[in-house]
């Protein structure tokens, strides 16, 4: 196991480990459909570090980056302001375009931040970001996650305006995606579930992308407290999946919303233990929507809390161990390329 960096904090303490683990099928292509770069006071987590985890072993051959409202412009008009986040993201996938920095083309697609409230005035910041960066803009994410404790929003360095998705400056907003092709990433717990499920159903055109399995809510809950979670989060996401124009990033499993408490572990956490306690969640969404309609991602650095990125990707591959080629190369790259754009034919 490697050494972490001075000062990183203790809630990250899994992020080196497993670096020595095998590779579990280490010829399979994967685009790694949602990572971030950002420096924050807890953590630092930038290109030199992604990197690093990318030579560590998995087939990382593009990767999507995917907005925390880092390097937002620190002055400006406020609408324009997550242009700097837009601006930095492409400079990075510019330069690993470049290939000076390995075969990995980071950031080849990026999902940018915008508040959608804003509504039709949404309509310049989405066109000069297109300006901004033509080849890799691909759409945007608005955290909405809501719930009624505030337990997770400890983890969470802003907390997402509630209520977000029945703002009425929203859908306005979002008709503005809509008419310029572009994604929506949607974040929120699995009890909000049926507000994505009418908007997918009001813009049947619009390509919407459910974050990290749905992301279920089960902080702090007992035995039959979980089971009737799941119960619930199983209909909700065969819901869902049942509308075409959405699709599903499988990943997110790392954070502590989910309730698994490996945040928590003092010892190294392997990808045996990672899959036997993400595989009911991972099933769930790909029988919901089907290998054509999901994508695996790393969701790093926060998933760090729970693994190291080589554990991480062998637990996802471990759970679909039984898939088909086919299925196999929709859910580690084909996808991910077909939503957000990707050309992979150079590599």
């Amino acid at each position: 196991m490697s050494t972490l960096p001075p000062g990183t904090p203790a809630a990250f303490k899994q992020l080196l480990v497993g670096r020595d683990e095998t590779i579990i099928d280490p010829d399979i292509l994967i685009i790694d459909a949602h990572h971030h770069l950002f420096v924050r006071p807890a953590i630092s987590y930038m290109l030199d570090d992604y990197l690093a985890d990318v030579r560590a072993g998995h087939r990382i051959v593009a990767s999507v980056y995917v907005e925390t409202m880092a390097f937002a412009r620190p002055s400006g008009p406020e609408l324009l302001r997550p242009l700097g986040e837009i601006e930095f993201a492409n400079g990075v996938g510019a330069i690993c375009a470049s290939g000076n920095y390995g075969d990995c083309r980071v950031c080849a697609a990026i999902v940018g931040h915008a508040d959608l409230r804003l509504g039709d005035r949404v309509a310049e910041l989405l066109d000069r970001a297109l300006e901004i960066a033509p080849d890799r803009f691909r759409g945007v994410r608005q955290v909405a996650i809501d719930d009624p404790s505030d337990a997770p929003f400890r983890f969470v360095p802003v907390r997402p305006p509630r209520g977000l998705m029945k703002h009425p400056g929203f859908r306005p907003g979002f008709h503005q995606l809509v008419k310029r092709g572009l994604t929506f990433d949607a974040a929120l717990f699995h009890h909000q579930l049926p507000d994505l499920i009418d908007l997918a159903d009001e813009f049947p055109d619009a390509t919407i992308v459910l974050n990290h399995c749905g992301h279920a809510m089960a902080m702090d809950l007992d035995e039959q407290g979980r089971a009737e979670m799941l119960r619930s989060y199983r209909e909700l996401m065969f819901a869902i999946g049942r509308r075409a124009n959405v699709n599903c990033k499988i990943g997110g499993l790392g954070l502590p919303f989910w309730g698994f408490k490996f945040e928590e572990r003092e010892d190294p956490i392997g990808y045996q233990e990672l899959a036997t306690a993400w595989q009911p969640y991972v099933e769930t969404a790909i029988e919901a929507f089907g290998a054509d309609r999901c994508m695996m991602e790393s969701d790093y650095p926060p998933d760090g809390r729970s693994g190291g990125f080589v554990p991480i990707w062998n637990a996802l591959k471990h759970i679909v161990r039984g898939a088909s080629p086919d299925e196999k190369a929709a859910l580690f790259h084909a996808t991910a390329a077909r939503v957000y754009r990707i050309n992979l034919a150079s590599q």
